[in-house]
């Protein structure tokens, strides 16, 4: 049953509509570059280290309330903690995470490639879920191609470094990171076990729209 209304949850919030994030991409260039945005996450939205995340092609709303929740350091609730990120959106004003969210959304994302070996578990749970498990599948929220779902907050997850998802997934399951609304990412995470969520994260990293 919980498989079923975290689905519908999912379904319904496609036809919820989001405020637009109105920011100019030519001024979110600059200030990627003038507030060291791109040290860590490359000028064009694509890290070298895959311990930190590919930002180009990622949805302006959820780029900016990540900025917003790293610039407001409330880790009781959210629980992300990560001392570099606070202090670089300390700086930033909201026309400035508007500006650097509008422009690493028009940036191309560079697809890495599958593990071979956790491609199809990493695969059936993409697509599939686990009905036994109650596991919904990834691509109800997040789409068959990993693009996302813009209107209703729900990220773009394709080509995304391994690494790095597979390190959120943990955060979420052990309840270190609080950002999801309803609860949704804790109450899936919880129900997978680490090789679930590396092959999930595998397989992410090679997909591609």
């Amino acid at each position: 049953m919980r498989h079923f209304i975290t689905i519908l949850v999912c379904a319904v919030s496609l036809f919820l509509s989001l405020p637009a994030v109105a920011g100019n991409a030519e001024a979110g260039k600059k200030t990627a570059l003038g507030k060291g945005c791109a040290g860590c996450h490359g000028v064009d939205g694509n890290s070298i280290n895959p311990q930190w995340p590919k930002l180009a092609g990622q949805n302006a709303h959820y780029l900016a309330k990540s900025l917003k929740i790293f610039r407001g350091n409330d880790s009781e609730t959210y629980g992300r903690i990560d001392p570099i990120m606070v202090g670089i959106a300390k700086m930033l004003s909201d026309e400035d995470i508007a500006n650097l969210a509008a422009y690493f959304a028009t940036q191309k994302m560079q697809t890495g490639e599958a593990d071979p070996e956790l491609v199809t578990l990493g695969y059936n749970i993409y697509r599939g879920g686990d009905k036994a498990k109650s596991i919904p599948s990834c691509m109800g929220c997040h789409g068959p191609t990993g693009a996302g779902n813009p209107a209703s907050g729900y990220p773009a997850l394709a080509g995304q470094w391994a690494a790095y998802t597979e390190a959120q997934l943990l955060h979420f399951k052990s309840e270190e990171r609080r950002t999801d609304r309803n609860q949704m990412m804790r109450d899936i995470t919880s129900k997978m076990n680490r090789e679930e969520i590396k092959a999930v994260a595998s397989y992410i990293q090679g997909l591609y729209d």
